[in-house]
């Protein structure tokens, strides 16, 4: 097969993806100082962030409230008194589950002590054995140490050097001042902090439309509809995720919390409201949860049924929650794959500890929503977002290029359960032909490489011609039981179209697929090769019973000289037939291989193609 070449002299129309430039140099090194101030500057960075993700959260209960003509500062007003009460509830309630648990402990003394025994003996009891036994072999193999130095004597004793005498210091006795203020330190810092984020969150939704005005003056003015929309969408998407969000993990504390309580595990309302919390961790949380919980519930009784009992209540309730209530909340994906959760998780972790754990899903979901409107930020969309990261025709040509045609029919079958054969086609397989015919001409694949892709190719094309696609087809598409020829000879049937591929490198295989899809039409065909025609001048052209000859090349857009010369020695051999030329021609435009010529025709597309054939073979 004669791959085509680029003249001498002339540069390809494909050119390779551009190297890094300074750009790009300068787009990490921005990276870099952002991670590092978002590192060195937590202390101020988390309560603004807490209180622009609270600010999310209070909007649709602000929004509410004003619609009962409240008015803007009592509505807002309102929304956070209501999530102080709230939050003072919920450590009031946790509280006193503490308190109530620990006072509780003794009376499980006796339970507990066998349990721990228990697990001693099943676990460091038998480590334990093991151990003393290997360094007893161990012993049996390793030579006796040499004698020990006999000790000074005399003399030699008085002479030797004296021994230091240990000495202590002890700092003195804490003032009642320094202990009341070692034992409010740990709860002084989160109130700070609270109280930052409370007053942070009231101006925030004060100001939330000028705020709104000065983002779209900063960073998106001169196109304002890009960026209103982007901001509007973060905004929307991020509030129903959260709101959705703290009614399932409110519920699903709710329902743990009865459900302990049925079982009889002592503070239940403290693990329903763990688990609440909890849960706003992404995978980890709830489980950590349902681990103290049956960590307990196995320490009080001296049999295993109650821990079986909690255990089973969770799993019970995060698949229904995760399964069924959130896909109906807010659809079955949240926006982020489920590795770029981890990722986040981690990384946020890394960066600003507990309180980068929680937010790590809200945080990284704002920066996939930003990244679909910012193009300098599109690479974090595709990275952390669970969109297909390629097209289903890049997908496809990724495909053959790994030599995997498994995967790549595998893929066929998925997307044809919800499209037509042809659109599969021209949408899928045309589309990854054409990024093959752009590396062939570039000289970036083999000629090995490029016959394994056609065989590939003509290979799904054979398993696709039993596919069922008449829930798909229309009534002017269908047609009667045709039959294909074999390649390389002619059909005698009156009305015949023949199918000649140009001399690209996949046009073979194009003619392949445009001779399957009239035959599914009821119309009779036969292909040739570009070959035979060029050796013959209009090999397999049967003037009496040729209709229609369907000309087709992923080349057909660029009218190259060879295909115009080939279109002219098959109207030499015969002047009635229709000639039809595509694939994939600009619609509307005039085209030098069919403009001298009244009885050829230009498909712009596979349909259109198909189309003006069965057109031609009828008229």
């Amino acid at each position: 097969m004669n791959f085509p070449m680029p003249p001498q002299g002339r540069r390809n129309r494909v050119f390779p993806p551009t190297p890094p430039t300074l750009h790009s140099l300068a787009a990490v090194i921005t990276g870099v100082i952002v991670v590092c101030g978002l590192y060195f500057g937590r202390a101020v960075l988390i309560p603004i962030t807490l209180s622009v993700l609270l600010s999310f959260l209070l909007a649709p209960l602000v929004t509410m409230l004003r619609r009962l003509h409240l008015g803007s500062f009592l509505s807002i007003f309102l929304a956070v008194l209501a999530t102080v009460l709230a939050l003072a509830g919920i450590g009031t309630l946790i509280t006193a589950q503490i308190v109530q648990l620990a006072a509780d402990l003794p009376q499980y003394q006796e339970a507990i002590e066998q349990k721990v025994e228990t697990v001693q003996e099943k676990t460091v009891g038998r480590a334990d054995l093991l151990m003393s036994r290997a360094a007893t072999a161990l012993q049996r193999v390793t030579p006796a140490p040499p004698p020990a130095l006999p000790q000074p004597h005399g003399h030699a004793a008085r002479n030797a050097p004296a021994v230091p005498t240990p000495v202590e210091v002890h700092p003195p006795a804490p003032t009642p001042m320094q202990l009341a203020r070692r034992a409010f330190a740990p709860v002084i810092a989160p109130l700070e902090t609270g109280f930052i984020v409370l007053v942070v969150t009231i101006f925030i939704l004060l100001q939330r439309e000028d705020l709104r005005d000065r983002l779209i003056s900063v960073f998106g003015s001169e196109d304002l509809h890009r960026t209103t929309t982007a901001i509007n969408d973060a905004s929307e998407r991020l509030s129903r995720y959260f709101v959705a969000q703290l009614g399932v993990n409110v519920a699903v504390g709710a329902i743990i919390s009865i459900g302990l309580a049925i079982i009889g595990v002592p503070g239940a309302l403290l693990f329903g409201a763990v688990a609440a919390l909890l849960r706003f961790v992404p995978y980890i949380g709830i489980w950590i949860a349902a681990a103290l919980a049956t960590v307990l519930a196995a320490a009080i009784q001296p049999q295993w049924t109650m821990a079986v009992s909690t255990l089973i209540l969770f799993i019970v309730v995060d698949v229904v929650a995760g399964q069924f209530a959130e896909p109906m909340l807010y659809g079955r994906r949240s926006g982020l794959s489920p590795l770029a959760v981890v990722v986040a998780a981690i990384f946020w972790t890394w960066l600003w500890g507990p309180v980068g754990l929680v937010l790590s899903t809200p945080l990284t979901l704002c920066i996939v929503t930003l990244g679909r409107y910012v193009d300098r930020l599109n690479f974090l969309t595709i990275l952390l977002g669970d969109q297909p990261a390629l097209t289903p025709a890049q997908m496809c040509y990724q495909r053959l290029l790994a030599d995997d045609p498994r995967e790549a029919l595998l893929q066929a079958d998925r997307l044809l359960a919800g499209m037509p054969l042809i659109d599969y086609y021209e949408q899928v397989v045309f589309e990854g032909l054409r990024f093959a015919r752009n590396d062939a001409l570039r000289g970036v694949l083999p000629s090995e490489q490029v016959a394994r892709i056609n065989q590939a190719l003509r290979d799904i094309v054979e398993d696709l011609e039993s596919v069922d696609d008449s829930r798909h087809v229309t009534g002017d598409e269908s047609g009667g039981d045709g039959a294909a020829t074999v390649a390389g000879t002619t059909s005698s049937e009156a009305g015949a179209v023949l199918c000649v591929p140009g001399r690209g490198a996949f046009d073979e295989v194009v003619a392949a697929i445009v001779a399957q899809l009239l035959v599914r039409r009821g119309i009779a065909c036969a292909t040739t090769s570009y070959e035979q025609v060029r050796a013959t001048r209009a090999a397999m052209v049967d003037a009496q019973h040729t209709a229609v000859i369907c000309v087709v090349s992923l080349d057909a857009p660029e009218s190259p000289p060879y295909l115009r010369n080939l279109v002219r020695r098959l109207r030499e051999r015969t002047a009635q037939a229709v000639i039809v030329v595509g694939v994939c021609g600009s619609r509307g435009e005039e085209m030098p291989l069919t403009s001298d010529d009244p009885n050829a025709r230009m498909a712009a597309a596979l349909r259109d193609l198909i189309d003006e054939c069965a057109g031609a073979r009828v008229t």
